[in-house]
Formats: structure tokens, sequence, C-alpha cells
């Protein structure tokens, strides 16, 4: 396209250089011959623009003070939206599969969330049941949660299990469990603390109505494009091992380059995470992103600048303002959202990420298990500063980037809680210290 530009942009001045040594009716041919030329320029120019940008963050987004250009993106299914339901963790997970399956060449799939929510509360209710309702019994869930059910269950096609059984809108097709989750909630309290000696067999029956009643059943078996199979049988042909996927943390309370169960409440299911130092945790990320690789990422998104419009950092705050005289009584005068506006309004200086910063944040309960979400991408802004573009479930319209995150790479050391990658994706090095072949 840009040669084709070139030769069109060098024909059209030398026309008019040439044009001296003909004929007034050579210089009339040229004189259209340049109108003509320069459409085909600026047709070809509108082309080549719109190339660049088709695809979601492409070219450059802008969002107040930021300028963002991509650096590199690897293939995604559209952003969802997880409305009002906590299940971000089967949405950003099945997002990473997804993107598994079109890098396998296997193409697009959209994957039923609320199949694997189904099981996984089942499941989570045996668990504190058995816990005698010392555990917590939340909607919430990790992307481990997932990949069990891909080896246990299986999986199937969203349009096989869609998930929502009431409502007669358009706006009733988005999940809200709200309801779901009181009668769940309910249903398992009452088992789990009934102070019975014995409890009966039926009562996992009777919430496996529940499940079914809000989400509809599993199915046992089901047709797909002209084809029956059992969710098994489908997540077989899918071609994905449960066994390819394992998941990094970074902490030091446990030693590195072992296995250890995060302690956060949504990982339930106790699933054993590599543990390596912060840097190989980042190296790790950075590996995957540049070898066709997304991740899963579980992070805390608490934090004042981490927004609703689609971005996320760690701003140092004493450098927002010059926090002396009359300044800093402006400053600490402000509430939390102009805070918020100040620091995220433009890039900014942001802090230098330790391990032990990592560490503190995690043992005070400042970094919190919030939630769950695909990281696909680099980009970097106006002064060439890099972020990682991460895919999230709050739908296109509540984020300035159509449901696409640019967040920090101090953001992104501080508030990682792990991330489940392909085994593969790991530099050679730091998968021979922890062993997995």
């Amino acid at each position: 396209m840009l040669l084709n530009i070139k030769i069109c942009a060098y024909v059209f001045f030398l026309l008019p250089l040439r044009a001296n040594s003909f004929s007034f009716r050579v210089i009339k041919t040229n004189n259209i011959m340049k109108q003509i030329l320069l459409t085909i320029m600026l047709s070809a120019m509108s082309l080549s623009i719109m190339a660049q940008t088709d695809t979601a963050q492409v070219a450059s987004d802008t969002i107040e003070g930021f300028r963002f250009t991509t650096v590199d993106s690897i293939a995604i299914t559209p952003v969802k939206d997880q409305n009002r339901s906590g299940t971000c963790w089967s949405y950003s997970t099945l997002g990473f599969l997804e993107s598994e399956l079109l890098r396998m060449g296997k193409g697009e799939y959209d994957l039923s969330e609320m199949f694997v929510v189904h099981h996984t509360m089942l499941d989570r209710a045996e668990y504190v049941v058995r816990m005698y309702g010392t555990a917590q019994f939340a909607p919430g869930g990790s992307a481990y949660d997932v990949i069990y059910c891909l080896k246990n269950y299986g999986l199937v096609p969203q349009e096989v299990m869609p998930g929502i059984q009431y409502g007669s809108t358009p706006a009733d097709t988005l999940p809200v469990h709200t309801e779901l989750d009181a009668v769940a909630g309910g249903v398992v309290d009452a088992v789990a603390n009934s102070g019975l000696k014995k409890l009966t067999p039926v009562w996992k029956q009777a919430l496996t109505a529940v499940y079914d009643t809000y989400l509809g059943e599993c199915p046992e078996t089901f047709t797909y494009n002209g084809k029956e199979y059992t969710p098994k049988s489908f997540a077989e042909e899918l071609g994905l091992n449960a066994d390819d996927y394992v998941s990094i943390t970074s902490y030091t309370h446990h030693p590195f380059y072992t296995t250890f169960a995060l302690e956060v409440p949504d990982n339930w299911r106790m699933d054993q995470m590599y543990n390596v130092p912060m840097e190989e945790m980042m190296a790790i990320i950075d590996n995957a992103l540049a070898n066709g690789y997304t991740l899963a990422w579980g992070a805390d998104v608490s934090e004042m600048c981490f927004t609703r419009k689609g971005l996320g950092v760690v701003p140092e705050e004493e450098k927002a303002a010059d926090l002396t005289g009359s300044d800093a009584a402006r400053w600490l005068g402000l509430s939390a959202t102009d805070k918020r506006e100040e620091l995220t309004k433009k890039p900014l200086p942001e802090k230098t990420i330790t391990q032990e910063m990592r560490q503190a944040a995690y043992d005070s309960w400042e970094n919190t298990d919030d939630h769950g979400m695909q990281i696909f991408g680099t980009a970097k802004d106006q002064n060439g500063k890099r972020y990682y573009m991460v895919k999230n479930s709050w739908g296109t319209k509540k984020s300035e980037y159509k449901g696409i995150w640019y967040v920090s790479e101090a953001y992104m050391q501080y508030k990682t809680n792990d991330v489940l990658v392909h085994k593969n994706a790991i530099p050679k090095d730091i998968r021979k210290k922890l062993g997995i072949k």
C-alpha cells in the first residue's frame, strides 16, 4: 500500500515538470491526470488508515492525556459482559482458552461460561459442607476452576448452554446472579450449619435444582454443527490438554521454585502454583506474549488507579503535585474521586515495585483477590512507556477502549496475584528451575 502511494506521488509531482515540453493539449491531459492521481492517492491513504485501525486498538487509542499505540497483540475472541455476576474467573479463563484454540488453528469458538459455573459451584458447595461451613461459599473462583472443569467435566458451546432461564427482553440475556447467589447461599448455609449429626444424601440434589432453574441443566449430550457430543467428547475434540496449563505466582512466604496453594478464598481447590521471583514472573508474561501465547490474569483491581475508563497505573502520589505550602493543602483536601482524576489524567512517574512491596501488600490485605482478566498484548504511550493490553469482561460500553484495559508494567508487577499460562510459553531456563517438562 505504501509503495503504491509513493508511485502515485512520484507521477503526480513529475508530471508538472514535464508539461513544459508538451503542447497545451498534453498540459490539459496532465491536469486531468493530476486530478485522477490525487483521487487515487487519497483513496489509497484512506484504505491504509482503515486497515491499520480496523481491529481493536491496533493503531492508537486516546483517553484524556494518554495516547496508546499497539506494539503487538494476539488474537482474542469478542469481549463479553459478565454483568451482575461474580463470574469473571470463568469469562477470563474461557477467553484465554478460546485464544488458545485460535493459536492452535482450531478456529473461533464461543464457550459456555455458565456450564463451568454450574459445575464449579456444586463442587464448591460440597467442599463447604464437608468443612462444616468453615469455608467460604461465594460465586468467585479461580482460573484453575475452569481447567478442572475442562479435565473432569468437559466444555460446551455457548449456544448449547447460554445460562439464562428467565426474562424476555434483550437486556435479560446478560447474567444477573443476585437472587441466584442468595438462594444458593441460603441452601448451603442451612445444610452446612444445620447442627444435624447426619445429613441426608439428597441435599445436593436440592442445590442442583437451584442452579438448573437459574442457569439451565448441564447437558449430558448435545448436537453441534451436525455432530452429537458429550461435554467431555467435545472438549477432547477441541484438543485442549488441561495438563499443559500451569499457574505462576510470586511471594516470599513460600520458597521460590516450589509449588504452594495461594492462600486466597477463591483458590478453594488448593491449586498448586509455581512460585518464582517477581522478575521471572514478568519474564514469563513477556515471553508468552512474544511467542503468541495469551495469559489468564488474576489481579487486585481495588486500587484507586485501576479506573473504569480502561487504565491501570501505580503513580507516585508525591510527584503528582508539589506537596509544599498551598499545593499540599489542596492535595490533601481532595476527595478520593478527585485524587483519582489527578493521578490518571496524564502519564505520571510510577512507583518502583520491589518483591518486598508485593509481599507487604499481600500480607496486609492491601492486595486482594478481586478479578480475572486476559493479557493479550503490549502497547506504548506517547512517551514510549510500555503497557499490557488486557481483555476485561465488563462489556464494551464501560470503558474508553471497548472492553480493553491498558495496564502499566508497575501495576502488573505490583497487583498480579497469579497468571495461568501454557507451560511451553515459559522460558526454558525457568522451566528447568521449576522442573516442568
